[in-house]
């Protein structure tokens, strides 16, 4: 029993000598290692953010519209048989559909010819009739053969151009389906596929709660995982006033300019559509405001110690946030080790 209340006392003495020191060192505070950053003035965007599939403004499929034999022409650009990806102008004829029965029947030289004497014999009637040498019925007698031939003239030459598959506008060849030339074809068959997207268009859905924010020709950043270093630019062109009942949600359409082609028709793209901005305003990273029962604060450096501020905000996106009351410029942040402090904790600034 002896030996148990010896140890108990040695114990009980050990416990008080380690309360003591405790004690004696609760003068001393540990110095909390921070980095900061001076504040400057900047600019900043707030920003809707949403995605989409971008299509190009201008596509067609152009399918053959008589028989004939087929014979792909050569781009004069590669030399070469156009293929899928070359660059085509509008009007450049693309394929041939060769049928030399068709183009006798049309007899697009006679119908010509015809033109050619009919619009003569109509001016000869009219300086006669101004003249008094030709009546009111031969003059409109050779107006209206003029105007025969002409349309026999021009539908002929609609005739000859459906022999042609020519592309409707500046673009790119995205399908060309293979025909064995030299093999007839007939009309109704899918010939060629042209789009042009220098200029892109997104359909967008945004939530409910923006529709007051998103307005025509507001800026847009547009971006896409296979190109991080090329940001490309557009704008709303139409908003729909009326929200979706299932989802809740609007749907705005974006014109995006797409001026090297880098964007491709199909790609799935985010879009940040810019609602407000700042050019000079105190701005400062989202992710090192604390948010506690008195509002929003932030630490500052003063004197080797550390300043609560309840702050104000204004401007916001996913990475920063603008302050628009409780920092001033040239005041020194913390934004590395803020976690743990309190209002005048001693702070030792380190990179």
């Amino acid at each position: 029993m002896k030996t148990k209340s010896g140890i108990v006392i040695i114990f009980g003495m050990l416990l008080l000598a380690g309360c003591g020191g405790d004690q004696g060192d609760s003068g001393t505070e540990i110095s909390v290692p921070v980095s900061v950053e001076e504040i400057k003035l900047k600019p900043i965007e707030e920003f809707i953010t949403s995605t989409g599939t971008v299509n190009s403004v201008q596509e067609a499929l152009i399918k053959s519209e008589t028989s004939g034999y087929y014979r792909l022409a050569v781009n004069p650009k590669t030399n070469r048989p156009f293929a899928l990806g070359d660059f085509v102008s509008k009007d450049q004829v693309i394929i041939y559909l060769d049928n030399p029965e068709l183009e006798s029947s049309i007899m697009i030289d006679a119908k010509a010819l015809e033109l050619e004497v009919s619009q003569q014999e109509q001016e000869k009637q009219k300086s006669l009739y101004e003249k008094g040498g030709a009546t009111y019925r031969d003059l409109k007698n050779s107006e209206k053969a003029y105007m025969n031939a002409k349309y026999s003239f021009e539908n002929a030459q609609i005739q000859l151009a459906k022999m042609q598959i020519s592309a409707p506008f500046d673009g790119v060849i995205v399908d060309l389906p293979y025909y064995t030339p030299g093999t007839k074809v007939d009309a109704g068959l899918r010939m060629l596929q042209v789009m042009n997207y220098r200029e892109l268009y997104m359909d967008v859905n945004l939530p409910g709660k923006s529709l007051d924010e998103i307005k025509v020709n507001q800026k847009v950043r547009v971006m896409n995982y296979t190109l991080p270093d090329d940001t490309l630019f557009g704008k709303i062109t139409q908003v729909s006033p009326a929200l979706d009942p299932d989802t809740r949600s609007f749907k705005s359409s974006i014109l995006i300019n797409n001026p090297k082609w880098l964007l491709r028709p199909g790609m799935f793209t985010k879009a940040e559509i810019i609602v407000a901005s700042r050019d000079s305003a105190i701005v400062i990273p989202k992710d090192i405001i604390l948010s506690k029962r008195r509002g929003k604060t932030v630490y500052v450096v003063e004197k080797g110690a550390a300043q609560e501020r309840t702050i104000s905000t204004g401007l916001e996106n996913p990475d920063e946030v603008e302050v628009t009351n409780g920092l001033k410029k040239n005041e020194r942040l913390v934004i590395k080790g803020f976690e743990t402090l309190r209002h005048r904790s001693k702070v030792k600034i380190v990179r």
